[in-house]
């Protein structure tokens, strides 16, 4: 049956091997089922429901990859979108997540008609590549400063906006040492280590922090909580067009991103093209429209994958497992729940510092591309907002085009984006 369903020989692979794979990959991105939840919490979302959901929707999207796209490629809740869904849109705007919810299922079915119309291509080689660097470059030091602000490291000024937190509090002191932990394994190349570096100060943490511990193994909690209460309607009446926008830019370009990397990793690629490219895009917008049904923020492909990949993963066998072992998680809802924000903090800071690597990519000689580059990246977390970064940088780069005489290259979508959000600041305000 693994023969006919993943044809595993013609990958050049086998049962063990795709197994083994399945193992690594999991192990390399299971630290979502502790950081989405912490984060989402702030929402006001209930914190067990996400848990939950986050299992759910991460065994549904992989799954989908495995038997639809059959490609080893691991899916959940995305770090970036998840913080933005967060402090951007409900924190910082307002917005009720029900109705954030809302925003992330029509985005999801944006990126179904993309992928079923084949417009992917047009979008993503209409955005430069300076934009869409950016964009990963920002919602990096976007994570890094909430990752900060969780571990307590940074805190709020009056005088100064932001300064350093109180140092001696014991959650700031063991995020610090979570994330030497993390990086130093990662150097060492042992598998799992963000996953290592939650539970080894989830563990600290009960002897140093004042934490409980309740158990491991429980019933999975209750989905009621957030199963269905998207709110679509209020979505579309609260106007929040510029949230959509960014929840189907960054969507797009994550999930493409990552699956030609993961894919050219793999050997995966014929002539530079991912074959069944669409049928992955599908099974990652599904997986967008099914999370928010479920309870939580836009799934999307996950680059740790390339650690299963290099542990021998060559068809969907190896994303089987990565969704069979998500759902196994359902039954650790007492260790998920006394992982305190600080723990996971190192992970998100950890992340945070490799995503802005992409800057090595952008050509600073070029100020015309490098300059809304830099607009784009700084105005996320400056802002706290990756609809304004985003914003900016489309304005400031079709502006610096027009008035350089550079006007031909800029492409039509760069201009309608620009345009949406133009229209957005004149008429209906910030």
């Amino acid at each position: 049956m693994a023969e006919k369903l993943f044809r595993l020989k013609e990958s050049g692979t086998d049962v063990r091997t795709e197994v083994i794979a399945g193992v690594t990959t999991f192990l390399t991105m299971a630290y979502i089922i502790f950081v989405n939840p912490t984060i989402l919490a702030d929402a006001g979302m209930p914190k067990d429901a996400v848990f939950v959901a986050t299992c759910l929707a991460a065994a549904l999207g992989t799954g989908i990859m495995a038997l639809y796209a059959n490609y080893p490629i691991g899916m959940a809740p995305g770090m970036g979108l998840n913080a933005y869904f967060a402090y951007a849109v409900v924190v910082g705007m307002g917005v009720p997540w029900t109705v954030a919810l809302g925003a992330v299922f029509i985005s999801g079915c944006l990126f179904v008609l993309v992928s079923v119309f084949g417009l992917r291509e047009m979008i993503v080689t209409g955005i430069p590549t300076s934009l869409r660097t950016a964009i990963t470059v920002g919602l990096g030091l976007f994570l890094g400063l909430i990752a900060l602000k969780s571990a307590g490291i940074v805190a709020a000024s009056p005088a100064t906006m932001v300064t350093v937190g109180d140092l001696h509090k014991p959650g700031a002191l063991l995020a610090i040492v979570g994330f030497l932990l993390i990086v130093t394994l990662d150097r060492l190349r042992v598998r799992g280590a963000i996953l290592i570096g939650i539970v080894a100060v989830t563990v600290l943490s009960f002897f140093f922090g004042g934490n409980t511990f309740h158990g491991i193994v429980a019933a999975p909690p209750s989905l009621a909580p957030t199963f269905g209460k998207l709110d679509v309607l209020g979505a579309f009446h609260t106007g929040i067009l510029n949230v959509v926008l960014v929840f189907f830019l960054v969507e797009l370009f994550d999930a493409t991103g990552t699956l030609m990397g993961v894919a050219a990793r793999a050997g995966l690629l014929v002539e530079g093209k991912m074959q069944r490219l669409n049928r992955a895009l599908l099974a990652d917008s599904c997986a967008i429209v099914a999370g928010s049904a479920l309870g939580t923020s836009s799934t999307t492909a996950y680059v740790e994958s390339a650690a299963g990949v290099q542990a021998g993963g060559r068809t969907g066998l190896t994303a089987l497992v990565v969704a069979l072992l998500f759902l196994a998680c359902l039954f650790i809802s007492p260790l998920a729940g006394a992982v305190p924000a600080y723990a996971t903090a190192p992970a998100l800071l950890f992340v945070a510092c490799l995503m802005l690597r992409d800057l090595a990519g952008i050509d600073w000689n070029e100020t015309t591309e490098s300059i809304p580059a830099a607009v784009t990246a700084l105005l996320i977390p400056f802002t706290y907002s990756i609809a304004h970064g985003i914003a900016f940088g489309f304005i400031t780069y079709a502006a610096l085009k027009l008035l350089t005489g550079r006007v031909r290259e800029v492409r039509p979508i760069v201009w309608l984006i620009a345009l949406v959000f133009i229209f957005k600041y004149v008429w209906i305000g910030a």
